[in-house]
């Protein structure tokens, strides 16, 4: 048996695989084009995307326009195949800016998550009439139970008399920030195998009543093709992997980076409290400890990237240590990851993990 396609609506990717949007910098059009060549859906994270830009400084919202219209459309440069996606936080400051010119540049996915998106959909009324005959990009929250789906589908009907078109459900073993409390990661009750089933009967009374399917995607340490079988098996029709696309050749942060995880010890995967508030997953460094000892607070927000940041209090400027992590420097930043990140031993092209995936997939069939 092969890897069966996934299905958003009228649009098809062969593998149902989608990459993980992983900011800042990690997963731009390299990394997601590569990964829809193969079939799959390949996605770029919006989080400080026109960090390069040399106006970010005065004109941080045009700078990360002009960042994302420029890695969506070399994307579709290199791509022959597959989808494309993009990630974009509920949380940052110009998340509304990122939806509208995502919609306008004709994305195939909006996947939107680190807070409920309410009004996701009500971007799309904001573009032109022309470009809603032509409109084919699909909304694709993540949550991380059955009842923020739920919520999320009344919410949706009631104020635009639309549903989504796919759930993500992530569990507390991904990497970066993670939609549960602390002391919820470990509980048996919120792990990843117990949140799919739930939010696969929170949407199935939707499905049902408004005849609109709505694939559920899993997510959170997916690591090998017999976990991708696990929970097909259990009702999800796809995964969302973002670990094991790091460590690969196209992946757009720098080889230190990726080195990072080819080198992570079980022991070295540590979760931190971000200055967003949240718990995330990362890997221990000198950077971490230094911060955690109060030694890298910012002398003031040069970013203004985020709602939940609260600048004065924030032990250091997650912004500027994603950026020095995606550039490589590891002695100013550091590296989220995913709970399975100590077995990754090697980089790979996008290509060799793919067929690794399938393999396993179809090995796990016949055992």
């Amino acid at each position: 048996m092969e890897l069966p396609e996934l299905k958003f609506g009228n649009l098809t990717a062969r593998i149902p695989i989608i990459q993980g949007g992983m900011g800042v910098g990690i997963s731009l059009s390299g990394l997601a084009s590569a990964v829809a060549n193969e079939g799959g859906v390949g996605v770029i994270a919006t989080s400080m995307i026109g960090m390069n830009d040399p106006s970010r400084s005065k004109d941080p919202v045009g700078a990360d326009r002009r960042g994302l219209i420029d890695e969506i459309r070399k994307a579709r440069e290199k791509m022959t195949d597959g989808l494309l996606g993009v990630n974009i936080m509920c949380a940052l400051t110009n998340y509304g800016d990122m939806v509208r010119t995502s919609i306008r540049e004709r994305v195939d996915l909006i996947i939107s998550g680190a807070g409920l998106p309410v009004d996701l959909p009500g971007y799309m009324k904001e573009i032109s009439e022309e470009m809603k005959e032509e409109m084919r990009t699909k909304l694709v929250p993540i949550v991380s139970s059955g009842r923020a789906a739920s919520i999320l589908c009344r919410k949706w009907l009631h104020k635009f008399d639309y549903l989504p078109d796919a759930f993500v459900v992530e569990g507390p073993k991904a990497g970066g920030h993670l939609g549960f409390k602390a002391e919820q990661l470990e509980d048996p009750k919120f792990q990843l195998e117990n949140l799919v089933p739930e939010v696969i009967e929170a949407v199935t009374p939707f499905r049902k009543e408004h005849n609109k399917d709505i694939p559920v995607i899993a997510a959170g340490g997916i690591f090998t093709g017999a976990d991708i079988a696990k929970y097909l098996k259990m009702g999800a029709a796809g995964v969302q992997m973002g670990t094991r696309f790091v460590a690969t050749h196209e992946c757009d942060a720098d080889d230190e980076f990726k080195r990072a995880y080819v080198n992570a010890r079980k022991e070295d995967l540590t979760i931190i409290k971000s200055p967003v508030g949240m718990p995330g997953r990362a890997l221990k460094n000198d950077f971490l400890s230094a911060a955690a000892e109060g030694l890298k607070r910012p002398k003031k927000c040069i970013h203004k990237c985020l709602h939940s940041c609260a600048e004065e209090e924030s032990p250091y400027c997650i912004a500027q240590a994603l950026i020095s992590a995606y550039k490589g420097k590891l002695k100013h930043g550091f590296v989220f990851a995913g709970a399975n990140a100590y077995l990754v031993d090697k980089v790979v092209s996008v290509k060799e993990l793919i067929n690794t995936l399938k393999n396993e997939f179809e090995l796990s069939q016949k055992q």
